[in-house]
């Protein structure tokens, strides 16, 4: 059975001045808790994607891991952790992006893809599209394709879909 949009989007919390005062942070854990709610989420974006030849999902850390990792083995391809500044420990690559408030820096590993894949980018949410773009300047630096970018939540409010 498929859960309404309206059930879908009840199932994300807003948390007030988190991380810092003035910012709305969208909560993933209750749809975390609802295993309809998370398979259904899941494979709407699988299918989404099943046609588009892709050969690993890239997750940024950390809620994007969640998701990122259940899409890539619903398609049956690699699992590319895409992680903070620091965390890696092998040889790596580095992009610095602007976040909605502040600056930050994410990694990947120099051997997590074989040039010419086509890789599909997860994180759970959409903002000012600083840490996807960040990420498909990582991806195209390893030799690889951006297929495809996939979000749990979309702030259309904010520049994100530029990217």
């Amino acid at each position: 059975m498929m859960l309404k949009e309206e059930t879908l989007k009840s199932l994300l919390r807003d948390v007030p001045d988190f991380p810092k005062p003035g910012i709305l942070f969208k909560d993933i854990t209750p749809l975390l808790a609802e295993p309809a709610a998370r398979r259904q989420v899941v494979n709407e974006i699988a299918n989404y994607f099943r046609d588009k030849q892709i050969d690993a999902v890239a997750a940024v850390e950390a809620r994007g891991f969640i998701f990122g990792m259940l899409i890539a083995e619903a398609l049956n391809v690699a699992f590319v952790p895409v992680r903070k500044a620091g965390k890696l420990p092998y040889h790596k690559l580095r992009e610095e992006y602007d976040l909605e408030y502040g600056r930050a820096a994410i990694e990947m590993h120099v051997d997590a893809l074989k040039p010419g894949s086509r890789v599909l980018i997860h994180d759970d949410l959409l903002a000012t599209g600083g840490t996807a773009g960040a990420a498909g300047n990582l991806i195209q630096k390893l030799g690889g394709v951006v297929a495809g970018y996939s979000f749990i939540i979309n702030l259309s409010f904010l520049p994100g879909e530029k990217y």
